[in-house]
């Protein structure tokens, strides 16, 4: 973490390089400060300590981040952070980098990146007598007539010598002889020029040939010499010596002539005949670049080309001429080529500081600082440098062709996290040439986007009576920053509701988003849990976002029908009363029930499940209306026991039973009530299966009690029913069947009303069942199903 704090420091300082660039200028224009070094001097060596002329403290020079920055791509001079020494990167030879050119300079500057400044400065290099002068003809060869008068002149060929200053070459000598005296003239461009003059007539007869040996000597300490052999010719007499047509040539030649190309052609006269009158062209006085580069045809004067020119080396070359005939005079003239410069360099490109990784949202951040350069002159040595027009980058010129590349906006990793950037360096030139130069910048990452969910809110669902810890769903988010920018963490927020029990029903991981209910939830009692979750990135400073989870229970049947009426509490069952007169599809009752569960859980059927007398009553399926299914006859039995089975559609489907007691009666005008015997006999009957068993083993007794029981439950009924408990039929006129106030046939926001007589009261009272809302369910405690199975079994049903 300090670390990337530290980087990041680091990085923004870079911001303020710009502010710097205008001073860096400033100084950059100011006249450079001078330094020397003599050549050869090994790699490593001290030229000088630039602390002073620097203006810094050793311990500030290294906090600047100094280099040494020359024209081309070798790096000759070295700067020592830690003193502030300039050191020799290498062995310097002042011959191959200034040839001739006296001073030889290198010019360089003092690059500083934090803040950016340029320290512009010079080093000059100190020549050193490591060069002996050289002739390049170990043997010179001339021709003299023996007519020369004494006092005649005759120029020799000059010795080289590549040192420069006091260390050139600086005299001749000649072996001591009769004949000649050396002579030492001065040329225009500074160059001494041996003559031979001849101090007294020659006689080819007396002596044919003459040998000198000329010494050349320079200026060092101790001085360095070279020799070379003379031998003079003594010739027969001839009087005229060849003639040049023109005494300066001035050819152009572009640096790209091929070998072999003409340069120019010279031409002589000689006005004598035979062999005195045939011309000889030599080089006269010629470097060695001259000779290396070109030759002449002795015979014809074509002056040709042996090696490829180069302007960026030399511009121009001065050639003399000689043209000498059979009797030894000779003639000369100049030949002056210039060479024309080409665009056959490419710019080159030195990159000096280059930032390869910055963070994204800075603003105008100096990437990279290079120099440029051209060794073509005119518009071939003029550049333009450029970068692609559809990057966030511009280039900004400095001073001595220098360069800085800067950001034109905060950079965005999330839209491009690479660049690869291309400078181009193209010259004026033509053709054009230019030179690319690629590099890779790498935009590091800020936490500076939120985390996004991939929906706003998320609807999971869960069956009821889960298991705990079940997983229910997920939520996503994601962020595009990237590394523990990226890192997303989830949470659940605190619930509007501060009475919800969140913590204690659902839990998130907090790695993955995956959603667990930690106990099973009931759909009767939550049906929708709603609640937020956040998700937050592991960025200094952290970003957030919320997205909405609602969970939807869904329902499972776990809720047996609910018999609203006839009411299964235990106490003392009511009664239906049926006319024998009723017709086919009289209503009798209505079975009314509800189920807490939902959907087709909820959905519930009727069907009749037992009778006392099979056929004669009927359930309709899906309102639980108990009707007639025929006529009524006297041979019906009086009493009757139904057993009506509710039962629900869900899966395995869950079911409930009620009994309903309907008495036959012949009319509503006398009390038609079961006598106490019987109830007593009812409430002592033996199980059905008993019944069974007997009526298996006699068919004929089960027959005969069942006509005695019916007869005694007349008798019983006509004389004793004022001495009955339940329900009695009371006197007068009363309908014969209940009341559906809604007329629809079921309970639901409706009144049913039953008419009973209390018990032992022997008067005309009514009860009235109060009104049943389907919405309030009352719950059934263990002592009311306990009495409602007792009340079944007291009629015989399992």
């Amino acid at each position: 973490m300090e670390a990337g704090e530290g980087k990041e420091r680091v990085l923004k300082q870079r911001q303020v390089l710009l502010f710097f660039v205008l001073l860096g200028m400033a100084q950059a224009g100011s006249k450079p400060r001078h330094y020397s070094v003599a050549e050869e001097m090994e790699s490593g060596s001290f030229v000088a300590n630039l602390l002073k002329d620097l203006g810094l403290e050793v311990d500030q020079l290294a906090a600047r981040g100094p280099q040494v920055v020359s024209k081309g791509k070798k790096m000759r001079l070295h700067l020592d952070r830690q003193t502030g020494d300039l050191l020799l990167n290498e062995k310097l030879d002042r011959e191959e980098l200034c040839g001739p050119i006296e001073p030889c300079v290198l010019p360089f500057q003092v690059l500083f990146e934090n803040p950016l400044q340029f320290f512009q400065a010079e080093l000059r290099i100190r020549d050193i007598n490591d060069h002996s002068p050289v002739f390049l003809d170990k043997e010179i060869i001339l021709k003299i007539s023996e007519s020369i008068t004494p006092g005649t002149a005759f120029l020799i060929e000059r010795a080289q010598d590549l040192d420069a200053g006091s260390n050139s070459l600086q005299s001749y000598t000649v072996s001591p002889n009769s004949h000649f005296h050396l002579k030492l003239q001065d040329s225009s461009d500074g160059v001494i020029l041996p003559q031979l003059v001849l101090n007294k007539a020659l006689d080819r007869e007396e002596q044919p040939e003459i040998m000198l040996t000329l010494t050349a000597l320079d200026g060092g300490t101790p001085p360095r010499s070279g020799t070379a052999l003379v031998r003079i010719e003594v010739l027969d007499i001839n009087d005229n010596a060849p003639e040049f047509a023109e005494l300066l040539y001035e050819v152009q030649v572009p640096e790209n002539s091929p070998i072999g190309s003409q340069v120019a052609l010279v031409s002589a006269r000689d006005l004598d005949i035979g062999a005195y009158g045939e011309i000889t062209y030599v080089f006269s006085q010629a470097s060695e670049d001259i000779r290396k580069t070109f030759q002449i045809n002795a015979k014809s004067g074509e002056l040709l080309l042996r090696q490829k020119l180069d302007f960026e080396s030399i511009q121009n070359y001065t050639l003399n001429i000689q043209a000498t005939d059979g009797g030894g005079l000779s003639g000369s003239c100049v030949v002056f080529v210039q060479v024309i410069d080409l665009n056959d360099n490419p710019p080159e490109l030195t990159m000096s500081t280059l930032i390869k990784e910055i963070p994204e949202n800075l603003q105008e951040t100096i990437i990279a600082v290079f120099s440029v350069s051209d060794p073509d002159s005119g518009d071939n040595g003029r550049m333009v440098c450029s970068t692609q027009d559809d990057l966030p980058f511009f280039l900004k010129p400095s001073v001595e062709n220098f360069y800085t590349l800067v950001t034109n906006r905060a950079l965005d990793r999330e839209t491009r996290a690479e660049y690869n950037i291309t400078i181009t360096v193209t010259d004026l030139g033509a053709p054009r040439l230019k030179t690319e130069h690629n590099i890779t910048l790498m935009v590091s990452d800020v936490n500076d986007n939120a985390p996004a969910f991939t929906q706003t809110a998320y609807t999971l669902f869960v069956r009821e009576n889960n298991s705990p810890a079940l997983h229910i769903g997920s939520v996503s988010a994601t962020d595009r920053d990237a590394g523990a920018n990226a890192q997303v963490t989830y949470s659940l927020l605190p619930p509007q509701d501060p009475q919800l029990p969140l913590a204690s029903l659902v839990s998130i991981n907090a790695d993955n988003g995956q959603l667990f209910a930690l106990r099973a939830l009931d759909y009767e009692a939550l049906r929708v849990l709603e609640f937020g979750v956040g998700a937050v990135d592991r960025g200094s400073p952290a970003l957030s976002s919320q997205a909405l989870v609602r969970v939807l229970v869904l329902d499972a049947n776990d809720n047996s029908p609910f018999v609203l009426y006839p009411l299964q509490n235990g106490s003392a069952p009511c009664t239906e009363l049926v006319p024998r007169a009723a017709e086919p599809g009289y209503l009798v009752s209505k079975v009314v029930a509800v189920d807490g569960d939902s959907g087709q859980n909820a959905w519930l059927s009727y069907q009749l499940l037992k009778a006392t007398e099979p056929g004669l009553f009927s359930v309709w399926a899906h309102n639980g209306e108990v009707r007639t299914a025929r006529l009524l006859s006297e041979r019906d039995a009086a009493k009757h026991r139904l057993l009506v089975l509710v039962k629900d559609n869900g899966e395995p489907p869950l079911s409930a039973s009620v009994t309903l007691h309907v008495l036959l009666v012949d009319g509503f005008s006398q009390p038609y009530l079961p006598l106490p015997e019987a109830a007593a006999d009812a409430a002592q009957a033996d199980p059905l299966t008993v019944y069974l068993v007997i009526a298996l083993a006699s068919v004929s007794s089960l027959f005969l009690f069942s006509v005695l029981a019916f007869i005694a439950v007349r008798l019983c009924r006509r004389g004793k029913a004022a001495s009955l408990g339940g329900c009695s039929v009371p006197k007068g006129h009363f309908p014969g069947h209940l009341v559906d106030v809604s007329g629809s046939g079921t309970l639901s926001q409706s009144y049913q009303y039953e008419v009973c007589l209390t018990e032992g009261s022997k008067s005309n009272e009514f009860k009235f069942l109060k009104p049943i809302l389907p919405n309030l369910l009352p719950q059934s405690t263990g002592k009311e199903m306990e009495e409602n199975a007792t009340f079944r079994n007291s009629f015989g049903f399992n």
